[in-house]
Parts: C-alpha cells; structure tokens; sequence
C-alpha cells in the first residue's frame, strides 16, 4: 500500500529542477501585461478613447461628397396642365447629382453651418427627348434644431469627463489586477506550504509509528497509544495526497491567470515593506484628487442636469430654425451654367406651442427636476460612503503590521515547542495526544501567519487601488503603456 501511495505522490509532486520561481513583484507585473482582466480592460479603455476622438472631431469641419449615381424611373405620373387641369403622362428620364459639401457644428449656439455646391443632370427620352443641368455653385446653410437647447454645450462638459473618467478606471482596474493576483499568489503559496508541512508531517509521524512500534514490543507504551499513532500516520497520509490536490489546483489558477505555459511554479514568501505612516488625511487628498469616483459624482449631477434642461428647452415652446443663402442656374447648356447666376435665400421659423396636454409638459418636466434631486441625493451618499470607505480601510491598516509581527513571532513559539515535544516524545515524556496537540499548534501558527501575511500584502494593494497613490515612493500612480491602435 505504502508503494503506491509513493508512486501517487511522485506523480503530483513538482520536480524542483523544471520549476519557475516567481516572487510576488513578478507575478503582479506579469498580469498587468497578459491576464484576462488586462487584455479586457485594455479594449474597454481602447472604446472609451475611440469615443472620445470621435466627440472632439464632431467639433471639426467635416468634408463630404454625396450622390446619385443613377437614379433611373420609367413610370406614368400625375402632372398639371397649362390650363389647371390634371392628366396623366408616361416619363422616362435618368438622372444624376452630386453635392460636396462642408460641415461644421457650432458649439455655442447648438446649431450647424454648411457651404456646399451641387451639380445635377437630368436625361429624359420620353415623352420628348432632353437633356437638362442645374448648378448651385455656393450655398450657406445654417440649421438648429431647437433655440433653446443646445446639445453641443452639454457634450462639452459630459465627455471630457467621461474620458477622464476612463482614464482613472484604467489606473484603477490595474491596481485591481495586481489584487487580484496578489490573492491568487498566496492562495498558491499556502497551498506550497501546507503540502510541504503535509509532507513534513507524514514523515515524522512514519518515523515516530517505527519508534512506538519497538516501545510497544518493548511493553513500555499501550497498545491504544500504538493505535492512536497508526492513525495519526493514515490521517497524515490522506493529508498529503489532498494537498497535493489543492496544490495542483491553485497551480493552475495561477498560471492560467498570468498565461504562463507551465504550472511549474516555485513561488517564494514576501517581504514585508519598509514603514511608512498613512495619515487619514493624506489618503482622503489623494483619493480626491485620483480617483474615477470624484469625477463620476460630478458628471452624473451635470447628466442630470441636463436632462432638465433639454426637458425645459423643448417642453413648452419648441423653435427651430433652417435658413439658406445661395446662387443658382439650370439651363441645357453645361457651357452656359456658370454665367448669370440666379439668387436664392430661404428662412425657415418652426414654432410649435402646446396648448392642451392634459399635464403632459408638466410632469415631464417634474419626473426630471426628481430625477435630478435622487442622482444628488445617491450622489450625497456614495461620497460619504466613498470617504468612509478609505478612512475605516486606512485605520485598519495602521493595526496590519502589530498583527503580522505577533503572527510571525506566534510561528517562531509554536514551531520550537513541536521541536521540543517531538524530542519529549520519544524520550517517553508525554503522551501521543499532547505531541498531536503541538503539532496541530504549529501547523496553525504556519498557516496563521500566512493568513496575515496575505492580508498585510491585500490590504496594501488595496490601499493603493482606493488611493491610486504609492505612499512608499511618494508620488501619484500613472499607467504610460496604454496602446491604442
């Protein structure tokens, strides 16, 4: 039995001579480079820049060409007559047109001006055969939509903020990546650990089960505490083989997450960081300053305002205006166009006034002043959770390094007091159970430490994700190597 319980050991142990070490550095530069959450944050940041080139290029002439190249229409159609009456009459014509023209938006008043020219040919073979041109050389056009909202002036202030935002959520997510992995990392790392002491265990316990073996024949121990070892060994045994298990897991988690091509990791223990004081008030300034979340509490009060200005720029009185100005000439001579030109102007006022709505302007002018007060109140809120969030998390830290030296200093007792108990043991001193009750001591104060170990490092990261400052070189965290193709 004991055969084969090797042979599976050997198969699930990782050979030291094929494993990559990692320290905890590497591993976190190595995600925020290849994992998952890098790549899908990258595309995310990717459309948030897009989005905003597109916002500032709706703010820069825009060039066009537009045609009907051709449009052909053989059909019978109404006409009316010199003499006012209506009559019927076959057509078959072919016609083409073309406009180039310039387009520019005008953020101050909301509206859009355009020069264009146009150049169309009518070719008609019934009923009559005739060739037709019409020019428009130069034409201004001016149109707003509304005269008392002007969209562009909000997209102004909205979208530099939503990029900005974006930009920070970038910084942010990385720092998330780099907790992420940090939690990965040490899942692996106890893993290491406890398969190590697994191991460690299962030794000691065979070598001591050889021992009682020879005191038992010797009469000097009962056989019940001959039996209590025997199980001791078989519970030992079972614990290898499920570490090993866990181990091959978190192996697996962790290199799937950095896309490494081998789960042969060899990972070593962190340091600890050299002191530094975190004030409360230094990481509120900071996460003032850096943070997505300021930027986004201001950009959803003004989206909230300006959904109650559009609802009160179009709700009552709703005005539009078009207007052209422009020269023209038709004729069936293309030679004879650009002479003589005819002028042509144009003024549209839209105006539509509601005069009875049964409340429909009213209450949609009311549902957006109360969605404008709730997004304040909401607002109000996750600023005071935000702050809250930081000072509690900043307090907790200042008490992370007491509890790591008592954990470590915890370790350093309880793996003496094995020593010593062992040794106790086989000189006959104490009994099985108070040797197991060491050995579960220590095994706790390993696994204890490594618990605050992981919590210290988690609890870093997490400091710096709420912050997006690095408190130990002293200076904001930027992110450079965005790409954008």
């Amino acid at each position: 039995m004991k055969k084969y319980f090797f042979l599976f050991t050997i198969l699930l142990s990782i050979s030291s001579y094929s494993q990559r070490p990692i320290s905890l550095e590497e591993a976190i530069s190595i995600a925020q480079k290849n994992s998952p959450d890098y790549k899908a944050l990258l595309n995310q940041n990717q459309a948030s820049y897009w989005r905003y080139r597109n916002f500032k290029a709706r703010f820069l002439p825009q060039l066009r060409f537009d045609a009907t190249l051709p449009q052909y229409r053989n059909s019978v159609n109404r006409i009316t007559l010199d003499d006012g009456s209506d009559g019927f009459r076959r057509t078959n014509q072919i016609r083409f047109d073309g406009t180039l023209s310039i387009n520019q938006n005008i953020g101050l008043t909301g509206g859009t001006i355009s020069v264009s020219s146009q150049l169309e040919r009518v070719d008609v073979s019934e009923p009559f055969s005739a060739t037709n041109y019409a020019v428009i050389p130069f034409s201004l056009n001016y149109f707003q939509n509304s005269l008392f909202y002007n969209e562009f002036k909000w997209l102004k202030e909205i979208e530099p903020l939503l990029y900005e935002e974006a930009k920070r959520e970038f910084i942010e997510r990385m720092e998330q990546i780099s907790l992420n992995t940090c939690r990965r990392y040490f899942a692996l790392l106890k893993s290491q650990v406890q398969k190590r002491i697994a191991k460690s265990n299962f030794s000691n316990q065979d070598t001591l089960f050889q021992i009682s073996k020879g005191r038992y024949k010797m009469g000097k121990i009962a056989e019940n505490d001959l039996l209590q070892i025997e199980l001791s060994v078989l519970n030992s045994e079972n614990e290898v083989i499920t570490n090993e298990i866990n181990f091959k897991r978190a192996s697996q988690d962790l290199s799937r997450y950095l896309t490494l091509d081998t789960e042969d990791i060899l990972l070593s223990t962190p340091k600890e960081l050299t002191t530094f004081t975190v004030t409360v008030e230094k990481a509120l300034e900071e996460a003032k300053s850096n943070r997505k979340a300021v930027i986004e509490f201001r950009r959803r009060r003004l989206q909230a305002e300006q959904d109650v200005a559009e609802v009160r720029g179009n709700n009552r009185l709703q005005m539009s205006l078009r207007a052209n100005f422009g020269i023209s000439q038709q004729g069936n001579d293309i030679n004879n166009l650009f002479q003589d030109f005819n002028q042509q102007q144009s003024v549209l006022l839209s105006l539509g006034i509601p005069i009875l709505d049964w409340g429909v302007s009213k209450s949609r002018r009311k549902l957006a002043e109360a969605n404008k007060d709730l997004v304040n109140t909401n607002v109000e809120i996750d600023q005071q959770e935000f702050e809250q969030e930081i000072y509690l998390h900043v307090l907790n830290w200042q008490n992370q390094r007491n509890f790591l030296k008592t954990s470590k200093k915890a370790q350093e007792i309880a793996l003496k007091r094995y020593e010593i108990a062992k040794k106790r043991f086989v000189l006959g001193k104490i009994t099985i159970t108070d040797l197991n009750i060491a050995l579960q001591e220590q095994d706790r104060s390993v696994l204890s430490y490594l618990n605050s170990l992981e919590k210290f490092w988690v609890d870093y990261y997490t400091l710096r994700r709420l912050t997006l400052y690095d408190f130990i070189e002293n200076k904001k965290i930027e992110v450079n190597d965005i790409i954008y193709d």
